[in-house]
């Protein structure tokens, strides 16, 4: 019988999660062909399909929705026979796997990452960067130690623990006129040739409900699900677009710059999000006091 292994059941996971090959692929930080392989691979070694797939989405099928939760607890089991081995290697030597929504995996996690890599010099980290709704649901089947979003509907099986409260912000490049200004209507921004969020994104749902008083309202020139690719179409100057602080350096980016955006100031708090009863891994709980104490210093 043909072998698999356990990188094949995380590949099963996040396909099955993301119904989408190209996803699947960023959220577990491989390419899609070697996720393709993984998939063929395991569906050989199990001797059945998996998944149904079309040009459109990829679904699983009757056994692979049978097969789902197996996998995930057999994930489960040996995650957390891990974390009891001498405190995950030696305590310094293990992996931590955070799920971040894109404008926090950006600059945001990098910096902080750097930051407790010269604390924890062997340790490694996993960031699955993804949207809010997906976030969450990592941190609920295990797939995450823990997860940085911002608040939304919480399920009773996660507990968010807020961070702080960011502003959204308009971002045009260094040579736009609107450069210069101290501020920008929602109004104002609404009239000009902007880049809008997905209707599936979380900020897009945010927004809606925070704005939905403001109008009329130009046509996007363009959509996009995730605010990173905002960042890239503004650059490209194709126009200009809302983001949360996040998203941007803190220190001053090469070609954009930011503009706080007024009537209204809406904000999004973000915040750690945790499997509820759950201890965190030490070296979980290390990069996760990281992160907290980036924007609550402690002493």
């Amino acid at each position: 019988m043909p072998l698999f292994d356990l990188q094949d059941l995380y590949a099963f996971l996040a396909l099955s999660e993301h119904g989408s090959f190209r996803y699947a692929a960023e959220a577990i930080c491989i390419s899609q062909s070697a996720l393709s392989r993984r998939i063929e691979k395991l569906e050989t070694a199990l001797g059945v399909r998996l998944f149904e797939r079309t040009t459109r989405r990829v679904t699983l099928t009757q056994t692979g929705r049978a097969f789902a939760p197996k996998a995930q607890h057999l994930l489960s089991e040996f995650e957390d026979a891990l974390d009891g081995i001498s405190d995950r290697a030696a305590f310094g030597n293990g992996m931590v796997t955070v799920a971040c929504v894109p404008s926090a995996a950006n600059f945001f996690m990098p910096q902080v990452i750097s930051q407790f890599r010269l604390r924890f010099p062997k340790a490694r980290i996993k960031v699955i960067d993804t949207s809010a709704g997906n976030v969450y649901s990592a941190v609920q089947n295990h797939q995450a130690d823990f997860g940085l979003s911002f608040l939304s509907e919480i399920a009773s099986e996660v507990v968010f623990t807020p961070l702080v409260h960011e502003r959204y912000l308009a971002v045009c490049r260094r040579d736009d006129p609107l450069a210069q200004r101290n501020n920008l209507s929602w109004q104002e921004f609404f009239n000009r040739d902007y880049i809008w969020l997905d209707k599936i994104s979380g900020n897009r749902h945010l927004l809606d409900g925070a704005l939905n008083d403001v109008g009329p309202r130009r046509t996007a020139v363009c959509e996009t699900r995730h605010v990173t690719t905002m960042l890239g179409m503004v650059d490209a100057g194709l126009g200009i677009a809302a983001i949360p602080a996040m998203a941007l350096p803190a220190y001053a980016h090469h070609a954009l710059v930011s503009i706080p955006l007024v009537e209204p100031e809406v904000k999004r708090q973000v915040g750690l999000i945790k499997k509820a009863g759950r201890a965190l891994p030490p070296l979980a709980a290390e990069l996760e006091k990281a992160i907290t104490d980036f924007y609550h210093p402690t002493a």
